[in-house]
């Protein structure tokens, strides 16, 4: 099965996605991102520029998938609210040009999938969301929208939005909302117009097992540790009720590993620790965004550092023998900004694999 990688980043999803699928064109825009895929992949079939530039010439044959994780940074419940008119995730509508181009040439690919963050749901009270399915089904395509959380698979907190669509509506569907459909999506398909809503896909998924990994696995024993005033100042800045969850940590008198986030609370910086085995969402540095500080307790003795590059990757289900960037700041920013590979393994066993084993019989 072949597939299009669009917004390539680090390549997770080509991670994800595995042996059983062939690449046959990547394109990301970032000189420093194409570098960590390339270090990993090869520069082969990479095209390193602005999606906007693009034209079908430049797209080699006919793909069984296109993937695309498009920018997120106006979209994101964080972000500043642009939507698809920002500058950054408003990049969906040169590369939805794109596609409608192979379809009008006769080559579309079988199945895309866009991935965003789940502000992508309710951005402009809906109407972003509408219009990414609108732009779909003018250009033949259902779709079936899906709420997965990489913290099903990985001890991160990272729910995002995957959007599957497909040329013919073949896959697993099942009659109404199941695994995959938190209240959000069934409230944003009752509010879509009947011609949109005949083209959506309750896709049927199986519940994964539950998670093995666990945070205190992933963070490693040792570390570039702050110093104690500096620790100190962080237990300093927490809440009476985040100042509990440390004192229950001391109490328990084994090792306990947690994350802290700082946080503007009522005009006021904040740290907020959480001790429940999750890390919080990978976040870029960019745009003021507190990077992830791990706070480590071993009876009385407490112990704080930034998350490491290679532990972000852990988070994300990168594995070990991938190569980490040589400034902290872009690896941190290469995984923040990543999908996380295990939910595109599960997408693609589950789904996307059983959608391209179709096409393969007969071919198109």
């Amino acid at each position: 099965m072949t597939f299009y990688e669009f917004f390539a980043g680090g390549g997770m999803a080509r991670l994800g996605l595995g042996d059983r699928w062939q690449c046959l064109f990547a394109n990301e825009w970032s000189e420093k991102k194409a570098a960590a895929y390339t270090a990993r992949f090869g520069a082969a079939g990479l095209r390193v520029c602005d999606v906007a530039t693009l034209a079908p010439a430049d797209i080699p044959g006919l793909a069984d998938l296109a993937w695309a994780s498009f920018p997120c940074q106006d979209l994101s419940l964080a972000g500043n609210g642009a939507g698809l008119a920002g500058s950054r995730s408003g990049t969906f509508r040169p590369f939805w040009s794109l596609i409608d181009s192979l379809a009008r040439e006769g080559r579309p690919p079988r199945t895309v999938v866009l991935e965003n963050v789940v502000g992508a749901i309710t951005s402009h009270g809906g109407r972003d969301f509408a219009e990414l399915l609108t732009c779909m089904a003018a250009a033949g395509y259902s779709y079936g929208p899906l709420v997965l959380d990489a913290v099903d698979f990985v001890p991160q907190s990272r729910p995002r939005l995957f959007i599957v669509a497909t040329q013919d509506g073949s896959g697993p569907r099942a009659a109404g909302p199941s695994y995959g459909h938190p209240r959000s999506l069934v409230d944003a398909h009752a509010a879509l117009d009947g011609r949109l809503r005949r083209r959506w896909i309750w896709w049927r998924l199986p519940e994964p097992p539950p998670r093995t990994a666990t945070l205190a696995a992933v963070i490693d024993k040792d570390g570039p540790w702050h110093e104690p005033a500096y620790t100190a100042r962080l237990l300093s800045m927490m809440s009476p009720l985040n100042r509990r969850k440390v004192e229950g940590a001391r109490a328990a008198g084994v090792r306990i590993v947690g994350t802290i986030y700082r946080r503007t609370r009522e005009g006021r910086q904040r740290a907020e620790v959480r001790f429940d085995g999750i890390s919080g969402c990978l976040r870029t540095p960019a745009g003021g965004s507190s990077r992830q500080t791990v706070l480590v307790v071993e009876g009385k003795r407490a112990r704080s550092r930034l998350l490491t590059a290679r532990e972000a990757a852990r988070l994300m289900g990168v594995p070990d023998d991938y190569p980490i960037p040589s400034t902290y700041n872009d690896a941190y920013h290469l995984f923040g900004d990543g999908v996380a590979v295990p939910v595109v393994r599960y997408l693609s066993e589950h789904l996307l694999a059983p959608i391209g084993s179709d096409s393969l019989c007969p071919k198109r």
